[in-house]
């Protein structure tokens, strides 16, 4: 009886045994099961991320893709940030056509392609380009990289300073020289450019140049034209300095300014306003460069006028382009806000074509 009890035990302790296996093996298994989704969850996702990568990459195309072939970054010209450059200047002719579509600017953003316009523009007939010569942007270097380009020196290093300027001697025909036929054929065939500057910065050069720092090769700008604004414009007429800024100003904001213009003849082209000197709405320039930026614009006209491989920009001095806003504002301190306004009243359609900002002194 002991014996059958045993056995019964053992038999009891068996089955109980394969109970714990058989429970273990389903736990197990309902473990494998429960796990295995996730596992298989991350692994389908892998190839879902590496393909919208893909995509991504594939759509991410760089913008000189879309760039027009004349303004496609080739050669060493376009390294660094010049790579953008093209981009750069359409926007800014983008700017100046919307702002010539402005009704509201249209006095001061519109003007006649006169006998006095052509005369701002110089022609490279060999390499079919035009320049419309904007003083106190850096023009006389401009000129310079043309006269070579015409053929009458070799190199810049070449051309005496007391040249550039001389037009009966510098070989640089200018665009109210040709007939009307020729004109037009030109504007629309030439590649087209010129450069612009802040356009108050640009009036204290101006000043700077023809009265402070006056050349001795230019005596009228001292002794008739300093003395017929100062008759016209200085309040207290017992001063006997000479020309002052503020005569100046007052001078270039008053509306009825012209009368003096028309004595002072062409000298005024260091003033006017840059609309007045190159018709920028009526005539579709190529490129319009800045100074701030020359350092970056130069090679880039040169590359997109296609003479980039014949002739170089003279090298800029460290610093000369950059805005001066200290200046500036330290001409501008001692003037009262209604010539300020007066001359901002003027001059308002550069800054508003070639996207300078207002000054801050006439917000204040």
């Amino acid at each position: 009886w002991l014996m059958s009890d045993n056995m019964h035990h053992q038999w009891l302790l068996l089955a109980a045994c394969f109970w714990v296996i058989f429970m273990f093996m389903v736990a197990s298994k309902f473990i494998t099961l429960t796990f295995k989704d996730p596992d298989g969850y991350s692994a389908k996702q892998e190839p879902l991320i590496l393909t919208a990568v893909t995509k991504v990459e594939e759509v991410h195309v760089p913008e000189n893709k879309y760039w027009p072939e004349k303004f496609q970054p080739t050669g060493k010209a376009f390294s660094g940030n010049l790579i953008r450059q093209p981009l750069v200047h359409m926007e800014r002719l983008e700017l100046l056509r919307n702002v010539c579509r402005d009704t509201a600017l249209r006095n001061l953003s519109h003007t006649a392609v006169s006998k006095f316009v052509l005369d701002r523009i110089f022609v490279c007939d060999k390499h079919k380009i035009l320049f419309c010569q904007t003083p106190k942007v850096g023009n006389t270097q401009w000129k310079k990289v043309l006269i070579v380009l015409n053929g009458a020196f070799s190199s810049i290093e070449e051309i005496p300073e007391n040249i550039v300027h001389d037009h009966e001697k510098n070989g640089l025909p200018r665009l109210s020289s040709f007939s009307d036929s020729e004109i037009k054929k030109r504007l629309n065939l030439y590649f087209k450019f010129f450069i612009v500057r802040d356009p108050f910065e640009r009036l204290i050069s101006a000043f700077k140049d023809k009265f402070v720092h006056n050349p001795r090769f230019e005596p009228w700008y001292r002794h008739e034209i300093a003395p017929g604004i100062i008759r016209k414009y200085r309040k207290n007429r017992t001063e006997t300095k000479g020309l002052q800024f503020e005569d100046f100003v007052r001078y270039l904001g008053d509306p009825n300014h012209r009368w003096l213009d028309v004595q002072f003849g062409d000298h005024i082209i260091h003033w006017v306003t840059y609309v007045e000197l190159c018709a920028p709405c009526e005539i579709t320039y190529s490129v319009i460069g800045h100074h701030e930026t020359l350092e970056d614009d130069a090679p880039y006209i040169l590359k997109a006028a296609g003479i980039d491989h014949l002739v170089s920009y003279p090298t800029i001095p460290p610093g000369i382009t950059v805005y001066n806003r200290t200046k500036v504002e330290r001409y501008f301190s001692g003037i009262s806000k209604r010539d300020i306004r007066r001359l901002y009243a003027r001059f308002e359609g550069d800054f508003k074509l070639f996207g300078y900002q207002e000054p801050d002194f006439l917000l204040n």
